[in-house]
């Protein structure tokens, strides 16, 4: 898959410090990545509709993360997936009369344009679940051997399903682990994020959908002894991680909502793939933006939309500092106002950046490496750059230096 271009990013003096990220297993803050090589895997978008501000804030905040290593020096290995066959995606084609493989083109083509216009970096490998298709079946098939996973025999209650795949989640003593969740919460979180406790002939009600035999009217892929199919959603990321960054990387990121199962899932399918733990060293996970006091979800329909933004002569940069105001991990609401205040914080900038002169430029520098070293403190940092821009100074490089740590840290283009 074809991700987006590069996104020049200048190159500032010294060094960055190492980052520390809140990781949701232990509820501590730890050292994100030891180098020299940081290796970070991102969910990505199931590619039915547009990037709404949730998509975003999730990217922008990992964008952060990954400028903050390589200005620290580190050399960053960085795997997104694109979940390009799911029910929601053809669930909304069937809607809106459309080739399922044609809505997927578009959406995927508008979010790299989308995350182009707000400087997300790409990351290295940018990988469908289409094409990683034989990687897929190849996890499924080994888990199948080595009787972590089975076939059901029985159908579902539309009389389709015989042989599905499924993962048996206790198989990995470790499950449960990674969201610290009890059996009741488990189930409930289970039940309201795709999967299906309730499903006849499973051998317990957590156990997770890996291969779906062909059903009629749905897409298929040959899967060998699998039968034709298609993936269930976790092994999918497994399979991707694991091959193209490998066992125990440093970041596994994400909304907070994939915490479980999403995230659970995929810890235990890694672990008993390989006979290695832990799946990930730290796990980092971006708040809820909500929408008039809602989460922001597209079953909800609560969405503001970046190309929406784009289209009414909203910048870019404007709509990122609406964002970065926001420390990743907590829940908010978007609002006009915070958009407004943004644009209005971008114009003093600009102001400010092209004065002769400014306050201490090194000092601004080290504070802003600072903050984005502590947990990715965003909103600190934009109150340095306010304080700076509010306070005039003698320091003749100073403007020219904030506009490029603006740049190479913040990913906001003034």
């Amino acid at each position: 898959m074809t991700r987006w271009s590069e996104i020049p990013r200048p190159k500032l003096p010294g060094t960055g410090l190492p980052v520390r990220l809140h990781d949701s297993v232990t509820d501590a803050t730890v050292v994100a990545a030891q180098g020299p090589v940081a290796r970070l895997y991102v969910c990505g978008i199931t590619p039915y509709d547009a990037t709404h501000m949730g998509h975003a804030t999730t990217y922008v905040t990992f964008d952060l993360l990954h400028r903050a290593w390589l200005d620290a020096g580190l050399e960053v290995d960085y795997v997104q997936n694109v979940t390009d066959i799911d029910d929601p995606l053809l669930e909304r084609a069937e809607r809106d009369g459309i080739a399922w493989q044609d809505l997927a083109e578009q959406q995927i083509e508008l979010f790299a344009q989308e995350m182009a216009a707000l400087s997300v970096l790409p990351p290295q490998a940018y990988v469908g679940a289409v094409e990683a298709m034989p990687l897929v079946v190849s996890a499924i098939e080994k888990l199948l051997a080595a009787g972590h996973a089975y076939r059901l025999d029985v159908a579902d209650e539309h009389g389709h399903g015989e042989g599905d795949v499924y993962f048996a989640v206790h198989d990995d003593p470790r499950f449960g682990e990674i969201a610290g969740l009890n059996d009741e919460q488990m189930l409930e979180q289970f039940a309201e994020r795709g999967g299906d406790p309730q499903r006849a002939g499973k051998h317990h009600p957590l156990d997770c959908l890996l291969w779906r035999t062909v059903r009629p009217g749905e897409p298929c892929w040959d899967g060998g002894q699998l039968g034709h199919g298609r993936p269930g959603w976790h092994i999918e990321c497994t399979a991707i991680a694991l091959h193209h960054i490998g066992m125990t990387f440093d970041v596994q990121g994400g909304g907070r909502d994939l915490l479980f199962p999403h995230h659970e899932m995929g810890a235990a399918e890694g672990h008993l793939l390989t006979g290695q733990w832990p799946y990930a060293r730290c796990y980092t996970h971006v708040g809820m933006v909500g929408l008039d006091g809602h989460k922001m979800s597209k079953s909800r329909g609560n969405l503001e939309f970046v190309s929406r933004l784009r289209r009414t002569g909203v910048e870019a940069p404007a709509i990122r500092l609406a964002l970065l105001v926001h420390h990743y991990r907590q829940d908010w609401d978007w609002t006009e106002k915070g958009l407004l205040e943004a644009q209005d914080r971008l114009a003093r900038w600009r102001t400010a950046m092209t004065r002769p002169s400014g306050p201490d430029g090194a000092a601004l520098l080290a504070r802003l490496r600072e903050h984005l070293a502590d947990d990715l403190d965003a909103p600190a940092a934009v109150a340095v750059l306010d304080d700076w821009a509010a306070t005039d100074g003698d320091d003749p490089d100073s403007p020219r230096l904030a506009v490029l740590a603006v740049d190479s840290l913040l990913g906001v283009k003034v």
